[in-house]
């Protein structure tokens, strides 16, 4: 299996990538390859490793040299139509020709969006690929259909928002009736915009027939309960909602060991409960939980956050070789071509 990551892109390109791909090489059974400039990336190696060259850290690392670099700056279609020789675009075709069984970016959200779309394709009875994140909920993960590829949608958006989270979460985690609901301010059937209104009623209709679990709105505070495996909302909402999970986790990370430190007498007494207190600090950290899947392309395709650092990187290297192995995009495509869907 191999891993088609994209080195040149992200705030930390390359350095983050490279120690991310270098952290998880000996962790994974794929190989890895860098999309990149080769003189860069060896650079780097030689900068952090004193090797002359990535294969001289492992035999399951190497480099398809790039010119170009698509940056935060470029508008998306513009990028993908004329930097053909970017990281980016060249991990596309790659992807797209079989040399690569999945591909990795933390580069420009837009761009993969559209290069996952013009060059890999929908999955057929897809309207809009979503970013679907894993989260961090009571004694499980929580999944996020859409986390900002799409931010303005149609109710059509998040009823196969709610379709692929189904068909994904039976076949990765085997979970047999995954529940679904809807992020809103409320839980009446009364609340929310004319969007979310309108999705709700025809989930409430229309949820057996098209094989969702649907279990009603779902306010912002009660996601995390342990008693939801998918939220799905708009892009833009979901994005926000993202961003302030992590801006907290952040928060109460940071607030705990400043509180933890705060004397002597405090660092001692929290000697025996560090176990406990790493155990939630593992289970808080986002970066934990790799990047973003892209649902309802043909090909498996993950963005990673923007901002990734080694850590992320690294989680979301080892998350994508799941995605890949369990051949979760297939059985979408299968699956979604035998299910009704609702137009």
């Amino acid at each position: 299996m191999i891993i088609l990551l994209d080195a040149m892109g992200g705030d930390n390109a390359p350095d983050a990538v490279i120690k991310g791909a270098v952290k998880a090489i000996n962790e994974i059974e794929s190989e890895v390859i860098l999309i990149g400039s080769e003189e860069i990336i060896n650079s780097k190696i030689k900068e952090f490793y004193g090797k002359n060259k990535i294969e001289d850290i492992s035999s399951k690392l190497s480099i398809y040299n790039t010119t170009e670099i698509i940056t935060m700056e470029d508008k998306p279609t513009d990028a993908i139509k004329h930097k053909k020789d970017s990281s980016m675009v060249v991990g596309f075709k790659l992807l797209t020709e079989g040399k690569g069984d999945v591909f990795i970016s933390a580069g420009n959200s837009g761009a993969l969006l559209t290069g996952a779309t013009l060059l890999v394709g929908r999955i057929k009875g897809i309207d809009r690929p979503a970013m679907a994140p894993m989260l961090p909920a009571y004694k499980k993960s929580l999944m996020l259909v859409d986390a900002g590829a799409n931010t303005n949608c149609k109710p059509i958006n998040l009823i196969q928002f709610a379709q692929m989270a189904t068909i994904y979460l039976k076949n990765t985690y085997g979970i047999e009736r995954p529940a679904i609901g809807l992020l809103n301010i409320g839980t009446e059937p009364t609340k929310g915009n004319e969007l979310i209104k309108e999705a709700y009623k025809i989930l409430t209709n229309e949820a057996e027939n098209l094989g969702i679990n649907f279990v009603g709105n779902v306010e912002g505070r009660d996601a995390f309960s342990g008693k939801i495996d998918a939220i799905v909302c708009d892009g833009f909402t979901g994005n926000v909602f993202l961003k302030t999970i992590e801006g907290f986790g952040k928060l109460v990370k940071k607030s705990l060991t400043e509180s933890l430190k705060k004397s002597f007498l405090s660092t001692i007494a929290s000697i025996p409960a560090l176990p406990g207190i790493k155990r939630f600090a593992k289970t808080m950290d986002y970066k934990e939980y790799g990047g973003a899947l892209f649902l309802g392309v043909k090909r498996p395709v993950v963005k990673a956050h923007g901002s990734s650092d080694e850590k992320l990187f690294y989680y979301t290297i080892k998350q994508a070789e799941i995605f890949a192995k369990n051949k979760s995009v297939d059985m979408m495509i299968e699956q979604f071509a035998n299910l009704e869907t609702f137009k």
